[in-house]
């Protein structure tokens, strides 16, 4: 009975969470305000400071942050090495002014106007300064703008920030006087540092490949699900260690797999538990704000929490618009980054701890911090107009803008003997192609073709979007299992509308079902090849070549009549798998069959008797 009711205590959180969640998220997205600040209203509503169904917020919020680590590792697949180059003007000088220009206004205005000290002025205004990745992303994503120019101009300030965390850390004891030991003590961890950041690089490189490739052959899906938590976390862990951030770990195993053959089904298993962690941690950023503190000094906290969401902004929107962004590009890529960071938690009770913070200033300033993420949303909505208007007219997205991938792609589904012969003419063409395969020793023989072929369970919703089906003009499914080809062609009509769908026929009664599917081209497999022999057979025995391309014409003609007929006259998708469509000649045939032998005498008698 105890045992029971420690389960039924343990769900009750749980089912808080989830209702929460489902009651607030829909409701502000139909609001058209988005999920962000629905999961945040929603956390202050079942935290202490609204009804207090949930009370162990710190054990929550230590949960929900691994959500941020998830969401790093997926922009790290997602970016790949050589984009992160492209970047680097943007991450060092960008990311560097932002920084120090936000970290000195605010220090200012701190030391001013809420009379704290010259040094924890510095370092809460380094604090403050430090966005919100989780945020940010957030805010991307439901824009559709992570690869446009200033997504990409964002999170490389964001990426910046996350270089600095360590740095921030180191000097706290130096402001708060401790020079003593100071030097060795920093020194031992910029080593400790540097060896972690070199261990997830030889490991990225010579371990995670071999590791993923077992788990593949292996053959469980959960196995490879938690071979990818393993590395995130492990990469995390590690790097937070050395007094690194767990989000930069985990960043950096996605961008040393960003080129691996199993990126897709890596992102693809990792999505599912990084949505529910991302809501969590949002939730957890709700629930932390302390209610009392709050009310006690409402009308100061709102009017900062709008001086520091402007601040933030400005001073982002003027370095954008100084180093070369459009307008419009500089108002959205601001307005992601107007709020405090969840460093800022971080930071406070440290700060207070050293003596630089009294113990009110630390509260209010982490109430300040918590209210800006629910401000910072609310501004960005805000800004997205004002950001419209100076849009340059039937500009949706600069070209340059579209990723490479999303433009013309064709995703093959299946690199076997079909697949292999059908790539070639792509290839010839030069399309863009992506293609992915769930069977390893395919994966490793595609290296001789110059292209990659990805890990990936092509039945999976999850795994061809992560594979880029929603970008996609054509899904082409070369597999050689009908079953598997039908259901992929029932997801891609229901999810992906906008791309056609060729499908290699197992048979015609394959073919029949593919059509009832709505497959937009079907090809039975050895059809072309059949009728090609046949052809090279007839022109051999004549020495007719003409007639015989002719004849080959005319039989694909008459089966595809055929098949239209059989088509319209019943639903295929209903045979029980013993049943089949006859072979019968598609041109009437100039005699009766004649048989060799006793035996084929009965057999042909009793064919024409059912005929």
């Amino acid at each position: 009975m105890t045992e029971h009711a420690s389960t039924g205590g343990m769900l009750v959180p749980v089912l808080v969470f989830l209702a929460a969640a489902v009651v607030a998220v829909p409701l502000f997205r139909f609001l058209k305000l988005g999920a962000v600040i629905g999961y945040l209203v929603a956390g202050v509503a079942i935290g202490p400071a609204g009804l207090g169904l949930i009370s162990e917020t710190s054990t929550i919020a230590h949960v929900a942050e691994l959500g941020v680590v998830l969401l790093l590792f997926i922009i790290g697949l997602e970016l790949e090495p050589q984009k992160l180059i492209a970047m680097r003007r943007d991450i060092l000088v960008l990311g560097s002014l932002q920084m120090a220009v936000t970290a000195a206004v605010l220090a200012l205005g701190l030391h001013y106007v809420l009379g704290i000290g010259a040094r924890g002025a510095v370092l809460a205004g380094l604090a403050l300064a430090f966005s919100s990745t989780a945020i940010a992303m957030q805010l991307l994503e439901e824009r559709g703008a992570v690869e446009s120019s200033y997504g990409r101009r964002a999170f490389a300030v964001l990426l910046m920030q996350d270089v600095l965390v360590a740095p921030v850390l180191a000097i706290i004891p130096l402001l708060a006087g401790g020079a003593t030991g100071t030097f060795t003590e920093g020194l031992l961890a910029f080593g400790g540092a540097v060896a972690a950041f070199l261990a997830v690089l030889l490991a990225g490189r010579y371990v995670l490949n071999p590791l993923f490739a077992i788990m593949a052959k292996a053959g469980a899906r959960e196995i490879m699900a938690a071979a990818a938590l393993l590395v995130v976390l492990g990469a995390a862990v590690l790097m937070q260690a050395a007094g690194l951030s767990m989000a930069l770990g985990a960043f950096l195993a996605g961008l040393l797999l960003s080129e691996s053959n199993f990126r897709h089904q890596l992102e693809a298993d990792i999505e599912p538990f990084r949505g529910l962690l991302m809501g969590l941690f949002f939730m957890s950023v709700g629930m932390a704000i302390d209610g009392k503190l709050v009310l006690a000094n409402l009308g100061l906290l709102v009017l900062l929490a709008i001086v520091l969401v402007a601040a933030k902004g400005l001073v982002a929107f003027a370095l954008m618009r100084i180093s070369g962004s459009r307008l419009c590009d500089s108002i959205s890529g601001a307005s992601t980054l107007t709020t405090a960071g969840e460093f800022a938690f971080v930071v406070f009770p440290v700060a207070m701890a050293a003596g630089l913070l009294t113990p009110s200033q630390a509260g209010l300033l982490s109430a300040l911090t918590a209210l800006t993420m629910i401000a910072g949303p609310l501004a960005a909505k805000a800004l997205d107009g004002l950001a419209a208007r100076f849009q340059p007219e039937g500009e949706n997205l600069p070209a340059e803008d579209i990723p490479v991938e999303a433009r013309g792609q064709i995703l093959v589904v299946g690199f076997g003997r079909f697949g292999q012969l059908a790539v070639q003419v792509l290839l010839a063409g030069r399309a863009n192609v992506t293609v992915i395969d769930n069977d390893i020793g395919r994966i490793r023989n595609a290296a001789r073709f110059g292209f990659k072929v990805f890990y990936g369970d092509g039945t999976r919703l999850d795994v061809l979007r992560a594979a880029g089906a929603e970008q996609a003009r054509i899904v082409a499914v070369c597999i050689d299992r009908p079953d598997e080809a039908t259901r992929i062609v029932e997801i891609c009509k229901a999810n992906f509308p906008l791309a056609r769908v060729h499908v290699r026929a197992f048979d015609r009664i394959h073919a029949l079902k593919l059509l009832e599917k709505r497959a937009d081209f079907q090809l039975r497999e050895t059809f072309e090849s059949a009728i090609a022999f046949g052809g090279a057979t007839y022109a051999a025995m004549s020495g007719d070549r003409e007639r015989a391309r002719e004849l080959v014409a005319h039989v694909r003609q008459l089966d595809n009549e055929r098949l239209a007929l059989q088509q319209a006259g019943a639903a295929y998708s209903e045979l029980a798998p013993w049943q089949t469509i006859q072979p019968e000649p598609l041109t009437q045939a100039a005699q009766r069959a004649k048989p060799l032998s006793p035996e084929t005498a009965d057999i042909v008698e009793k064919a024409e008797k059912v005929s």
